[in-house]
């Protein structure tokens, strides 16, 4: 069966967003060990083209306009921001239905960690939980108990975790983001969704074969322009795996939605698939 181009009927749901601040925690030095970059992304060697960021004087309703003018250009319903950023809170607050939350956490500190994620959940009605593992210092690789706290806590709330997977874009160490490692996550935590962000590689095929193994096991484009997509994850999508991939950006951190929505006609998805993948997986797996 042929790919489908994109329906424009389809109000998608963006599961990685943010605003244009340095603020954004993509941008944060601190992710690096290159602290004397600035506010550049700690991935622009992969990078073409990477959008203005950091516009310092901007107030929190002028950079959530701007991303709102994206959304709206580029039939983004909804877009998931974290916490991190000062615009977010007021963001979910003033559009409710334009924005869904996200608590950041790192497992170096996993008590705080976890009141943390109990915190902003009771306080702002956060949707899900992410992380950068191989951004913090130390490192701490997925299946290490330090996260456990972490996971047992987004499967008592209902909280999707939502994990950067795969070779780090940033010059750090790989390892603590090794897909192997999700497979002990998901054996210890069966009722834990866990979505894979910013590609998986070189190990997207194992990525697939965990997701047929696991059923709390999820993939998201995040950080990837769609002409990018692994070819084993559309795939995946196309025959067995079309309600386990779900969209995700990188607005702005690297990649503008306009780049993003006008490559994805491109996409070979099949018809079944856009749905599901533009909006249903994300809906269901953020309670929206």
């Amino acid at each position: 069966m042929p790919h489908v181009t994109r329906p424009r009927d389809i109000s998608a749901i963006d599961t990685l967003i943010g605003f244009r601040s340095p603020a954004d925690v993509d941008r944060n030095p601190a992710n690096v060990r290159e602290s004397q970059r600035g506010d550049k992304h700690p991935a622009d060697y992969i990078y073409n083209d990477i959008p203005e960021v950091a516009r310092p004087g901007d107030d929190d309703a002028a950079v959530i306009a701007d991303t709102l003018a994206a959304m709206d250009a580029n039939d983004v319903g909804v877009g998931l921001i974290a916490l991190t950023h000062p615009a977010a809170a007021p963001a979910a607050l003033t559009f409710p239905d334009r924005f869904a939350l996200s608590s950041h956490v790192d497992a170096t500190d996993v008590v705080g960690a976890v009141r943390q994620i109990r915190a902003e959940h009771a306080d702002h009605g956060t949707r899900a939980v992410s992380a950068f593992p191989a951004g913090t210092s130390p490192q701490i690789r997925l299946d290490d108990a330090q996260w456990y706290p972490v996971y047992a806590t987004c499967v008592e709330l209902g909280l999707p975790f939502l994990a950067t997977a795969g070779v780090p874009g940033p010059r750090v160490p790989m390892d603590v983001q090794h897909v192997e490692a999700i497979d002990r996550v998901m054996y210890d935590f069966p009722e834990l969704v866990f979505v894979m962000r910013h590609g998986g590689e070189p190990w997207e095929a194992l990525a697939v074969k965990l997701m047929l193994k696991w059923p709390g096991l999820h993939y998201s484009t995040s950080a990837f322009a769609p002409k990018h997509y692994p070819s084993a994850i559309v795939d995946y999508a196309n025959t067995r795996g079309a309600e386990k991939v779900l969209y995700g950006g990188y607005h702005p951190f690297a990649l503008e939605l306009d780049r993003i929505f006008a490559e994805m006609d491109d996409v070979p998805f099949r018809d079944h698939v856009w749905e599901p993948f533009l909006r249903g997986n994300a809906a269901r797996i953020l309670g929206l």
